[in-house]
């Protein structure tokens, strides 16, 4: 069996109890870092094995961890929030369903749903557009972005905000209104509520630093 398990995006305190007991029971835990997970699975006192799966894993990678699903129970967790959102989890879930694995999805925090939720923006209609691309690509998505008529949410680092932001106000308009939200769940949680053009001023001072949820 593949359990996908949903971990803390920063405040430990979110994890559920399904979580901990599955991550308890499973006989093999596959994470993108095993010295990041390593510190979460110390703080609940859960000694278990621990294999890396990540961005850069292969498919033949998790078509082998996978085969070992057909006799044990893993647990697949990723850095923070739910796995298979920006994250490799999907080549395991894909192989698991092509090698008739049961899965089972455990539920719990997710950073594009609280940035969305806390955003002001709204909700009904929404798309995940993951990172925006770097190159190949970008220019062609924001000009689709144009015709929106649902609200976006990306993730960024601190490191392309700026040029993000810029790239927004081409495309868009300098009073074009959205939410940046960053350190979620954290003691220093924080929604900046605005236009591009100021969230843009903002970015050049260096104001945005940890992980950015962008919805507009």
């Amino acid at each position: 069996m593949l359990s996908l398990v949903s971990t803390p995006i920063w405040n430990l305190e979110d994890i559920t109890l399904r979580a901990l007991r599955t991550l308890k029971e499973a006989d093999l835990i596959v994470c993108e870092d095993t010295r990041h997970s390593g510190t979460l699975l110390k703080h609940f006192e859960i000694s278990k094995p621990l294999q890396s799966f990540h961005s850069h894993s292969t498919r033949e990678q998790a078509k082998k961890l996978i085969e070992r699903a057909q006799n044990e129970h893993l647990a697949y967790i990723s850095d923070a929030g739910t796995p298979g959102i920006s994250d490799p989890a999907y080549l395991l879930i894909q192989e698991a369903i092509e090698q008739n694995i049961k899965i089972e999805v455990i539920p719990g925090a997710s950073a594009l749903l609280t940035g969305l939720i806390g955003s002001w923006l709204h909700m009904h209609d929404f798309r995940f557009l993951g990172f925006l691309p770097l190159k190949k690509g970008r220019q062609t998505l924001l000009k689709e972005l144009v015709e929106k008529e649902y609200t976006a949410i990306i993730y960024e680092s601190p490191h392309r905000i700026e040029k993000t932001l810029s790239d927004l106000m081409n495309t868009f308009w300098p009073e074009h209104r959205v939410c940046l939200a960053r350190e979620l769940t954290k003691i220093y949680e924080n929604y900046h509520r605005d236009t591009l053009e100021n969230l843009y001023t903002d970015a050049k001072k260096g104001v945005f630093r940890w992980e950015i949820v962008l919805i507009f």
